[in-house]
């Protein structure tokens, strides 16, 4: 021991008036003897006097007297147990204590106090006693002092590290294992001796010298030993390896933290990413995910393995490395990863079989030298040296492979890591595709909304229009909010926006239904509040045949019953303006100073829900207003919103200016919408132009049908003066035949009008609420070609009711050659 603390243990151990005294001298031969000495070995002073004092120890003890004599010089004495040897030859366990004596004329001797430990009240530590208690016996077994020095250990210690128990013996364990965390194992040891509560099942992970690169798990115990009279000794403490169970404890972590972690998303190249987070660097040092450029695309797959005969289109979806940035990997994330044909990726990717390799070949290339420019390295250089390679499939189909590599830190992959390694890709190959179905399902489900919404809107001269959508549901990116534009006869335009309630491909559906039949309704040139009523009865009547209550609230999935509409209709010619709501917010108007108002637009029932009729308003707008027509996502912040502060901020936001309508639209939506919209958000915002005093030319003409020819002629001059000669012959045919038609077969005041615009409108008003009907005569009739002739030499033409009578119109493109 050497230390005036291990003196001072020692001291407590024995007194010395109960110690047998012997002196030696420099070269350890006895000159003392002492009647206590012959009793407790039996030798006569004639006997041991003169000879060295190896001849009283075991040999094993014996062998040991120069390293012990090397220590009482440097320290200046030694104290521990020794086994010393009767005359009959029998062992006696013995505590030794060795001081300096220097005689007067500086002779120097030892001073060696011996205990006999059978008899004391404390160790007991004969080799018989100790060898019935742990002959056999796996589990590591040691006796420390109060200091923590080794006083006793089994052979079974040994395997632990920190060598035989002999090595061991008056050494601490940061003597002998430095390798490891000692210091809390002594912590543990230290609360033991102080407490005296025993401390079961503490469970140490680290690495031992002789296995460096193997993280090892042992489970320890500690129990205080006191002696006679409850003074603590020492601590008494086992050792088991408990390795295996400590890894299938991680293994079940990994496994458990994969399920966690792993498809919290339904996006293909994210839950990649997640199976190469959650394996680094618990399992691997480096992993990388490759997968089909199909899988990425939501493609499905053929069930089975791959063929190697053509080329295999694989990207990089994931990776992940103990050194920031991944210095090991040769293409990045969404890059091509072009492997050589023949090597371990396509192997297993085109066999669907696994692969492993503890030692690689250091000097060989990094399989992805296949991509142009890449560059090339071994994996001494990449400092890989075992790899894992895990086709992913699921559902009996290939979707890539998964790449495990482990550097020279960590004990190469083995039949256990393969398995685990098979479990996590399993767990996450399903993963990935749920996310390729749900991709797929997610991209026709897109090609569904964008069939239903407009692709673009159709181009005109009444409004300036720009269209923003957002829906709630961020996954399907599918919602029942919709807008359109529709023109209309005379240069007019309709405006609509609308929600169905619910969210996903059910609403978008239900959406693209309402907008159709908002289309053909639009067809027949109604007044806004018909249009609404009209299309309230086709909900209602479609609601009874699918057998759902339009009040109720079970209707067994998204129905069109209970959606809103608000419909709207300018006139660019004079400016004026009709709309009617059912279910749904006003619009906002802007006026070209800035100022932002809210119509005040009576509020009719939901489409489908019957009640009160639908009413209109009108207004005139000056040329540069901006109409918002929107949905009440717009205003929406949460479940608990009110109206007044949703216009509130819907009006801040109007009032910024944007250097265009397009980005003012999508400024709007951008300020009042958050990243995940509480309800689906649509935004139509028109800025309304007014036509020219040159761009229209009417006239009011008497019941005369004497009068049809200088209506010809008037109009055949106004072309003239727009330049548009061409077109002369066709205007006056439809001229005459539906000034005709309005003096033979309509009562009240007749009016022509010529409005010149993106095409050329012809209208003839009069008072009668009859509308013209389309015929086939027979080759012996007289008559009745002359809306025939119209329908031939125009684009198009028909028929709308205003409040005076009717109106018939037809229209000639001016972008192409005359009929």
């Amino acid at each position: 021991m050497g230390t005036h603390e291990e003196q001072d243990v020692a001291r407590q151990r024995f007194d010395v008036a109960d110690a047998v005294p012997l002196l030696l001298d420099a070269q350890g031969v006895v000159t003392s003897w002492t009647r206590d000495a012959q009793r407790l070995l039996n030798y006569a002073a004639a006997e041991v006097v003169g000879t060295r004092v190896t001849g009283l120890l075991t040999t094993e003890d014996a062998a040991r007297l120069p390293e012990l004599a090397e220590r009482c010089r440097r320290d200046g004495g030694w104290a521990g147990l020794l086994t010393a040897r009767r005359k009959d030859g029998r062992p006696v366990r013995v505590m030794v204590r060795v001081t300096p004596a220097v005689e007067p004329g500086g002779v120097a001797h030892w001073l060696v106090l011996v205990s006999d430990m059978a008899d004391a009240g404390g160790w007991d530590m004969s080799r018989p006693v100790l060898e019935q208690m742990v002959n056999g016996s796996p589990v590591g077994i040691a006796i420390v002092d109060a200091n923590l020095r080794f006083v006793w250990s089994n052979d079974a210690l040994a395997k632990f590290g920190g060598g035989s128990p002999q090595d061991r013996l008056g050494l601490r364990m940061a003597d002998i294992q430095p390798g490891i965390d000692t210091e809390a194992i002594e912590e543990q040891m230290r609360q033991v001796l102080a407490t005296g509560r025993a401390v079961v099942g503490y469970e140490h992970v680290g690495r031992i010298r002789s296995a460096p690169h193997r993280e090892t798990a042992h489970m320890m115990s500690f129990t205080r030993l006191d002696d006679d009279r409850g003074h603590p000794m020492g601590v008494y403490y086992t050792v088991v390896d408990v390795t295996e169970r400590h890894r299938a404890r991680q293994r079940l972590a990994l496994l458990d933290r994969a399920g966690e972690h792993i498809g919290r998303t339904l996006d293909i190249v994210r839950t990649a990413q997640e199976l190469a987070d959650v394996a680094v660097p618990g399992f691997a040092d480096y992993i990388c995910v490759d997968l089909l450029e199909s899988v990425l695309r939501g493609a499905e797959q053929a069930p089975g393995p791959l063929s190697d005969a053509h080329p295999v289109p694989l990207r990089r979806a994931g990776h992940q490395s103990v050194h920031p940035g991944t210095p090991e990997a040769v293409v990045e994330i969404g890059e091509v990863a072009a492997y050589v044909a023949g090597s371990p990726p396509i192997r297993s990717l085109t066999t669907g079989r696994s692969w492993r390799e503890e030692r690689l070949d250091p000097l060989a290339k990094e399989w992805a030298t296949g991509i142009p420019g890449g560059r090339e390295a071994t994996f001494l250089e990449l400092g890989l040296h075992s790899v894992i390679i895990v086709p992913i499939r699921a559902r009996g189909v290939t979707l890539g492979v998964t790449t495990f590599f482990r550097r020279a830190r960590q004990e190469p992959f083995d039949e256990d890591d393969l398995s685990l390694a098979e479990d996590l890709v399993s767990r996450a190959a399903v993963c990935v595709d749920n996310a390729r179905r749900y991709t797929r399902e997610r991209n026709a489900a897109l090609v569904l909304q964008r069939s239903l919404l407009p692709h673009r809107l159709p181009e005109q001269n009444a409004v300036e229009v720009a269209a923003c959508y957002r829906p709630a549901d961020e996954l399907t990116g599918l919602g029942g909010d919709w807008y359109d534009l529709i023109p209309l006869s005379g240069a007019r335009v309709a405006l609509v926006v609308g929600e169905v309630p619910g969210h996903g491909i059910d609403a978008a559906a239900a959406m693209g239904r309402l907008r159709t039949a908002v289309r053909t309704l639009a067809a027949l040139d109604l007044p806004p509040e018909e249009v609404l009523a009209h299309l309230d009865d086709l909900v209602a009547q479609t609601a009874r045949e699918e057998g759902v209550d339009p009040d109720g609230s079970d209707s067994g999935g998204v129905q069109v019953a209970g959606a809103g509409c608000v419909y709207v209709v300018y006139d660019p010619v004079d400016g004026q303006c009709s709309m009617a709501a059912a279910g749904h917010p006003a619009p906002a108007v802007v006026l070209p100073d800035g100022t932002v108002s809210f119509v005040d637009l009576p509020q009719g029932p939901p489409l489908g829900a019957g009640g009160l009729p639908f009413e209109a308003v009108e207004l005139a707008l000056a040329e540069g207003s901006t109409l918002a027509l929107h949905t009440d996502g717009l205003l929406a912040r949460g479940e608990d919103w009110a109206v007044d502060a949703g216009r509130d901020r819907l009006r801040r936001a109007l009032e910024r200016v944007a250097p265009s309508l397009d980005l003012r639209c999508r400024a709007v939506v951008d300020a009042l919408v958050p990243d995940r919209p509480y309800d689906d958000v649509a935004l139509l915002m028109a800025r309304t132009r007014l036509l020219g005093e040159d761009q229209v030319a009417d006239w009011d003409l008497p019941a005369d049908p004497a009068i049809v020819a200088d209506a010809r002629k008037e109009a055949a001059r106004q072309l003239a003066e727009w330049g548009l000669e061409e077109f002369a012959f066709t205007t006056e045919l439809v001229v005459s035949e539906l000034v005709t038609n309005a003096i033979r077969h309509a009562d009240g005041p007749i009016r022509l009008r010529l409005i010149r615009e993106s095409a050329l409108i012809c209208e003839v008003s009069d008072g009668g609420a009859t509308a013209p009907h389309l015929r086939h005569p027979r080759t012996t009739d007289e008559g009745g070609r002359g809306l025939l002739l119209v329908s031939q030499f125009t684009q198009r033409w028909g028929t709308r009711f205003v409040p005076e009578g009717k109106v018939i119109w037809a229209e000639q493109s001016l972008t192409e050659s005359p009929a």
